[in-house]
């Protein structure tokens, strides 16, 4: 493993040109010919890149993906790569964390508009202002935030770990939980304890309808279904199964069961049918089905030509400022040391 200094000069020593756009209609650079399957598989070694997708990627993505996973599993492979570039396939908050772990490696996202509802939805100043109504309190805040949102957190979980470290707080002490509300209520219900929750939510997840949900159950009396915890409670209610993407992943190739209604973002069975092979995997519709309601816009930014320029420009970067990066690093730590 090279030292620091060596990292920091091999990464200055990459190129970097002028980014040509992000669609390949759109960019006369992108030569129509090219395999952009082989040309990422090229870049990526060229570049001693790893490429990091999460579960709601297009499967495109995911196929050329080094690694593969929810954002604890993404996190845990940021805090642990050797490579000089990270190219993260995911949505904003997943690289700044991927920047947070290495300030001196070369992070890239595809679209720098790839970003969050959940992180939307808490602003760092709201939050700071909120965090000082309840002083002496713990807070503890979802993955799903900024890194400004992160610097003023004490924990920070995901949904594999979030029962676990919630659970490891004295019970005496009073516990702010953001910005996810039905992640969080699950907790509360899971470890028996009340949490001051922020009152965000997943633009996807809180589309699913229990009426639909009802009649799929209707017409496929032997689905189990799987949810994943930041559903709104009317859905959480019908599942036999709820879990982190990963754990769902892992519960479909475990079961006895052969058929599931999965009540989470639609690109999750890409991986989940490769685990499972010969199984039935069927979406949990939206209650509007004239649109992809189950499917997350801001992942859906990500592109295969998108990522084949963001590793041949490596542009757009992702940067935390140190001072920022230096609080947040900390609740992230606590988190992969208590996630092992």
């Amino acid at each position: 493993m090279p030292s620091l200094p060596e990292r920091e000069r091999r990464a200055a020593s990459l190129p970097v040109v002028p980014h040509a756009g992000n669609h390949r209609d759109a960019s006369p650079a992108i030569d129509p010919s090219l395999d952009l399957d082989e040309e990422v598989r090229r870049l990526k070694k060229e570049r001693n890149a790893v490429l990091l997708a999460h579960y709601y990627q297009d499967s495109e993505i995911q196929d050329v993906a080094d690694v593969i996973g929810d954002s604890l599993q993404l996190a845990q492979a940021a805090a642990k790569t050797n490579a000089d570039v990270i190219c993260f396939a995911g949505v904003h908050f997943m690289a700044e964390t991927a920047k947070i772990l290495n300030p001196h490696r070369i992070v890239v996202l595809p679209d720098l508009e790839a970003g969050c509802s959940l992180a939307d939805g808490c602003p760092a100043d709201a939050f700071a202002a909120w965090k000082a109504r309840y002083p002496g309190a713990t807070a503890i805040s979802y993955i799903n935030c900024s890194a400004e949102v992160k610097a003023l957190s004490d924990y920070i979980v995901t949904s594999s770990n979030a029962e676990k470290i919630v659970a490891s707080v004295p019970r005496d002490a009073p516990i702010l939980f953001a910005p996810d509300k039905n992640l969080g209520r699950w907790i509360e219900k899971r470890v028996g304890r009340e949490l001051v929750l922020w009152q965000g939510s997943c633009v996807v997840h809180e589309t699913f309808s229990e009426r639909k949900l009802l009649g799929l159950k209707t017409r496929h009396p032997e689905a189990l279904v799987l949810a994943h915890p930041e559903c709104e409670d009317a859905i959480l209610r019908h599942a036999d199964h709820i879990a982190s993407t990963s754990g769902l992943i892992d519960y479909v190739a475990k079961s006895p069961a052969t058929t599931f209604i999965v009540a989470t973002e639609a690109g999750i069975l890409h991986k989940m049918q490769q685990a499972a092979p010969g199984k039935t995997l069927i979406p949990a519709p939206p209650e509007d089905e004239s649109c992809s309601c189950n499917l997350c816009p801001y992942m859906k930014r990500n592109t295969l030509d998108k990522l084949y320029l963001a590793l041949r420009d490596l542009t757009p970067q992702v940067d935390v400022p140190e001072p920022v990066r230096v609080r947040a690093l900390r609740p992230i730590q606590r988190m992969l040391e208590m996630s092992v």
